[in-house]
């Protein structure tokens, strides 16, 4: 695989691709004209044209980036796929060493426990497990969770007998979020090891597939990223089951697509993926963009700019798109998907200022543009639906006029197409709807893997279910879009916090809350069309109506009730439910296991703080840790020590500020004092006023 190679294939494939997008493109604006009223000729239809021809390209790229992948899984070959390093054999005194990394922020901790459980004890059936170490990097805040994380380590680790193979750590300072935690272990631990497999805390690997991308990190040393293409798995609620299924049936497609024109080009997603950390500490470091937030500071997507760093410094990115074995969950609910989207929003319109920064490849000059548009997109689309309605009730209201501004002997007589109009939408819908249906003949007829998603009959039925939901939440998510590219842009600051991931069923006071306002303005954009232009509001109606219905949409598909009816049936089947991997099985039931097994002493698993001072166990663990990291109390002065004890014995640690219980933690002398006290003074009335 030598790099002129697939240089020279990048040019030509791409190529390809532009002249694809380009060329219908520009016949689909020129045909959008012809279908108006006035051809194009007032300012509000020609607004129209740009804003479609911009979008129509825009989808196209999403339709021929299908195709090209369906192509190259028909061939079941490509001659530039890394996985080709695999029949190549390594040299046996190889040594490079693997951190599985697990950076996490006030997850659920049982989870995040499982899945490390499970990626450990796949890595033990493999010949290559000693060459990997797992670190847990949490930026968890506050005493409680940090607290209930490090117990948890400990006794995952006594468990598996994992001792120095399971590190974790909390960090004191938290800076830049999570590029910032993968910059501080590289700081502190890098020149120890040659790779990282960086995860998220909901990731899930096999040992196996682990230990193929170290195959292929060591027989391409010129690959800087090695990303895989996750598969979604693990909830049960609607929408997760309609978006996990999307993801095993298009997704495989649509990765062999992204792989054929991107090569070595390709993109990080930030997990999942293996990188070569000598020339990421290197090159990957990440500016501060100048001015306030949104759009400037801390750069918040950090992933394609790293990939866009390493490919500059020379070193290759590329997706594994036909590797096994790599997992991740998805959001349960439209909410959480929603708040999800929202942050990252704010971090893909931040990439526009890098546009043209010196010396990126063109490819990422392009994902960058391509990541902003995954939201512009939709704000682009309101405009389009917007001024479409604005014309038609203009239409209604002024009426048509014959005669332009110039003289002329014969009137202009506008005419409205409906069947050119259908036409269009027709078009438009086969770019959408027909990359599904070639999922389903490669499900179907080339691999045979239909019976792992129930068979021919309710695959097909599981897509038309895909479809109709789809349709349907599109809108709301277009809205929502619309609102965080505006909002962004007019220089709001959006938290980046935590992402629900359990299947708590979002609540209709959530709901109103949320999307209250966009039922509203449904209401009064459907209303306004219905009064003035009847028969335009049914062209509108698939996007107005579920605007409208969107209370009761989110809350439906936040259910985990029919997405288990709809599993019974073998509808939305994927195959980590038809017949599930080993390591599937294994963290399902571990995190069973995990959030079932009692706290010492009856306490809430979330009292992580109140567990430090009365479990001797836990208490003991936090002593020994700092006495091995020689951690102290820093600045704080003696006075104010004795004064936060003093307030603990008369107040109970619950009067505790966040700062005060922090400030105790990290000293050994005061922790071991107050347990003594909890346990011996006034034989444990401490204790038990404590635990009330």
């Amino acid at each position: 695989m030598s790099t002129p190679s697939w240089r020279s294939a990048t040019i030509r494939r791409r190529l390809v691709l532009t002249l694809l997008i380009l060329i219908p493109s520009a016949l689909a604006s020129s045909y959008v004209g012809s279908v108006l009223p006035n051809k194009g000729s007032t300012p509000l239809e020609l607004a129209i044209i740009i804003v479609y021809s911009v979008l129509f390209a825009w989808i196209s790229v999403g339709f021929w980036t299908a195709i090209l992948g369906c192509f190259t899984l028909l061939r079941r070959y490509d001659r530039f796929s890394v996985s080709h390093a695999l029949s190549e054999p390594l040299e046996q005194d190889t040594a490079a060493r693997t951190a599985v990394l697990f950076p996490i922020c006030n997850e659920d901790t049982p989870r995040v426990m499982a899945g490390i459980k499970t990626t450990y004890l796949s890595l033990q059936q493999t010949p290559g497990a000693s060459q990997f170490d797992i670190h847990i990097l949490s930026d968890s805040s506050g005493a409680d969770k940090w607290m209930e994380e490090e117990a948890a380590w400990a006794d995952l680790v006594e468990e598996l007998g994992a001792q120095n193979r399971i590190f974790y750590r909390n960090r004191k300072v938290n800076l830049k979020r999570k590029s910032g935690n993968v910059a501080d272990f590289c700081r502190r631990h890098g020149k120890a090891y040659t790779y990282m497999a960086v995860f998220d805390a909901d990731s899930v690997m096999s040992g196996e597939t682990l230990n193929a991308m170290l195959h292929i990190m060591e027989r391409r040393p010129k690959i800087g990223i090695l990303q895989t293409a996750p598969a979604c798995f693990g909830h049960d609620t609607l929408l997760a089951r309609l978006q996990q299924f999307a993801n095993r049936v298009y997704g495989p497609m649509f990765a062999a697509g992204l792989h054929f024109w991107q090569l070595g080009d390709a993109q990080y997603w930030g997990h999942n993926a293996f990188i070569r950390i000598e020339p990421f500490m290197r090159h990957c470091g990440l500016p501060r963009l100048s001015g306030k937030p949104p759009l400037g500071g801390d750069i918040l997507s950090h992933d394609f700019v790293e990939a866009a760093l390493m490919r500059r410094a020379g070193w290759g990115v590329w997706l594994a798109f036909d590797l096994p074995g790599s997992w991740e969950e998805c959001p349960p609910n439209l909410l959480s998907e929603l708040k999800r989207d929202r942050r990252w929003c704010q971090g893909n319109l931040q990439h526009l200022r890098l546009l043209f920064t010196e010396g990126l490849f063109p490819a990422h000059r392009v994902l960058f543009l391509n990541g902003a548009m995954s939201y512009a997109s939709a704000l682009l689309w309101f405009t389009f639906l917007m001024l479409s309605s604005g014309e038609a009730v203009l239409q209604a209201i002024v009426g048509p006029s014959y005669f332009a501004a110039t003289r002329s002997l014969f009137p202009a007589w506008p005419v409205w197409q409906p069947l050119w109009a259908l036409v269009l939408l027709a078009t438009t819908g086969v770019l959408l709807f027909f990359p599904k249906l070639l999922s389903y003949m490669l499900i179907v007829i080339k691999t045979r893997r239909s019976r792992l998603f129930g068979g021919p009959f309710r695959l097909l039925l599981s897509i038309f279910i895909e479809v109709v939901f789809s349709a349907l939440l599109a809108p709301i998510r277009m809205l929502f879009h619309s609102k965080f590219v505006c909002i962004t842009l007019l220089g709001r600051q959006i938290g980046w916090g935590s992402q629900q991931r359990d299947d708590r069923p979002t609540t209709w006071g959530e709901a109103i809350r949320f999307h209250g306002g966009g039922a509203l303005f449904g209401l009064l954009w459907g209303g306004v069309v219905w009064l003035y232009s009847p028969d335009f509001f049914w062209w509108i109606a698939p996007i107005v109506v579920p605007i409208i219905f969107s209370m009761p949409l989110s809350v439906i598909t936040s259910h985990h009730g029919l997405g288990l009816w709809l599993r019974k049936k073998k509808l939305l089947l994927i195959p980590e439910e038809a017949a599930p991997e080993k390591e599937i099985r294994d963290v399902t039931r571990f995190t069973r296991e995990m959030e079932d097994t009692p706290v010492p002493l009856a306490l809430p698993r979330e009292a992580g703080f109140l567990r430090t001072l009365l479990d001797p166990r836990v208490n003991g663990l936090r002593r020994a840790l700092l006495a091995r990291r020689g951690q102290h109390t820093g600045k704080v002065s003696n006075a104010t020590l004795e004064q936060i004890e003093e307030k603990i014995l008369q107040t109970g640690p619950a009067s505790l500020s966040v700062n005060e219980k922090l400030t105790l933690l990290r000293d050994a002398g005061r922790l071991r004092r107050l347990h003594t006290m909890a346990w011996t003074k006034n034989n444990g009335s401490l204790r038990e006023r404590w635990m009330k």
